[in-house]
């Protein structure tokens, strides 16, 4: 057995493992965060609506509302310090009846009592005027200017880039099949690994249960919650600016329609809970249905424009709410479980929380040479044609166009495999550059990005996966061929 040894283990590379890896770098710990997968943002973190919600739908004294709120105030600086897309587009929450207008005040109530700032109650016809595709049938809104939309690819790699620029280590294609408590903390068995930690956080997504139910008394229950979206062409990204929620139900803030950072227009989610972790796939009926509950609210959404649909699975906890903070019959284990929408607008103030308890359980000194910031990939479309120039008289790599739909270069290919926790996988290139994500959907690039792939890892194209080991996309040569 190959043993490990680490003051600080972190199950799990979604947006909030690495945002705990993050946060926890800062202290002079030895960390490792654990992936099952070859990649972070492989769960969760990689499907859902992209939202940095306001904070008025959470309920008041929750975990929800107080990381929510946080979360959000952090997100503006954070994007610059890690140079990740985040914009603040405003949402707005539409009432479509006069009956309903308790529950829009309610819900504008509960905002104020959990410290959402500039919030206010819109007549329909204020709300057209913002919104011109907003339907006549809406006679009224709340409207949150400090909601903003986010790329979830973006924070979450960003977020580990950074942890790793600061010692941690990430233990990919590591699953955690035992957990055993020892004098001195967890032994995490994965395989033929032993991973020795004084402290474990549980940030496991829909897992987070099994991994909690293997060192508490006190048993987790997870249900993961299918959510399928419709991601529609650039074409259609203007439609409108705001992210546009329907008064929220039982299963959740039900199904919006927004602008994305990279100039999509998507709409969803469902909410269908299942018993399968690894259940994503999408039904024409749960399509069909995003499509008519979305036009509720906007008008003429162009849906012969979708270029993609897919599903994600939602952590949701039976408490309907998130579970933050050591177990009580655990010593030295703490969980970031549930951790359902708003999940992602509050990774970063979890990330604070959790790596602050833990520092001061372990009397961890901060490091005086933290590296606070990242620097993305170089986007040559975001430069001025002087400056592109200039680049590609450097690096001609970064003239020659490989992804003909989003315009990606071999160079930002090249940069997205070679970075610190490089690209492994096609679908990592894809989370990284955006190769693959337009109109096509890869149906042009894909070759030339896996002979990119293989070249900058010495690996051979066969053995080139889409992500996870095992889903590779050529199976072998022809015969008599090259």
């Amino acid at each position: 057995m190959k043993e490990l040894n680490y003051d600080a283990a972190i199950i799990g590379g979604g947006v909030t493992g690495c945002a705990i890896a993050r946060e926890l770098s800062r202290y002079q710990l030895k960390i490792c965060v654990i992936e099952r997968e070859e990649d972070v943002c492989s769960g969760t973190s990689k499907s859902n609506s992209a939202i940095v919600h306001a904070g008025y739908d959470a309920e008041p004294g929750s975990l929800k509302a107080r990381f929510n709120t946080e979360g959000n105030r952090m997100m503006g600086e954070l994007s610059e310090t890690l140079d990740f897309s985040f914009v603040r587009n405003g949402s707005l929450v539409l009432c479509f009846s006069e009956d309903d207008r308790p529950a829009l005040n309610a819900l504008y109530e509960k905002g104020l009592k959990n410290g959402v700032p500039d919030l206010s109650i819109l007549t329909g016809d204020q709300v057209r005027a913002m919104e011109p595709s907003v339907s006549e049938t809406v006679v009224a809104a709340l409207y949150a200017p400090t909601g903003g939309i986010v790329c979830p690819f973006g924070l979450t790699i960003a977020l580990a880039e950074n942890a790793c620029d600061n010692g941690t280590d990430f233990l990919f294609e590591t699953e955690i099949e035992t957990i055993n408590k020892t004098d001195s903390g967890y032994d995490l068995i994965s395989g033929d690994k032993i991973i020795h930690a004084s402290y474990v956080v549980n940030a496991a997504g829909v897992y987070s249960d099994q991994i909690h139910n293997m060192v508490s008394e006190t048993k987790l229950h997870i249900i993961p919650r299918k959510g399928d979206y419709c991601l529609l062409d650039k074409e259609a990204g203007n439609l409108v600016s705001h992210t546009i929620f329907q008064l929220p139900g039982k299963m959740g803030k039900g199904v919006l329609v927004t602008p994305t950072v990279h100039g999509n227009l998507l709409t969803g989610p469902t909410a269908v809970n299942v018993t399968d972790k690894e259940e994503t796939s999408t039904t024409a009926q749960e399509l069909s249905d995003i499509m008519e509950k979305a036009a509720w609210g906007v008008n003429n959404i162009p849906f012969r424009q979708v270029i993609t649909s897919f599903s994600g699975l939602r952590a949701h906890e039976e408490g309907d709410d998130f579970v933050v903070g050591e177990v009580p019959d655990a010593d030295g284990f703490f969980d970031a479980a549930g951790m359902e929408s708003p999940g992602l607008s509050s990774a970063p103030a979890v990330g604070v929380y959790l790596a602050e308890q833990i520092a001061g359980k372990a009397n961890a000194q901060k490091k005086e040479n933290f590296i606070e910031t990242r620097k993305g990939i170089i986007n040559p479309q975001k430069l001025s044609l002087e400056e592109r120039g200039e680049l590609i008289k450097k690096d001609p790599r970064y003239g020659n166009i490989i992804c003909r739909c989003e315009g990606v270069s071999e160079g930002e290919i090249a940069d997205a495999v070679n970075r610190t926790l490089g690209a492994v996988s096609v679908d990592g290139i894809k989370r990284r550059v955006r190769a693959g994500m337009g109109r096509c959907q890869s149906g042009f690039c894909i070759p030339k990005t896996m002979e990119i792939l293989a070249r900058e890892t010495g690996k051979n194209m066969e053995d080139i996966c889409k992500n996870r080991p095992g889903s590779n996309l050529l199976t072998g040569k022809r015969q008599g061929g090259k």
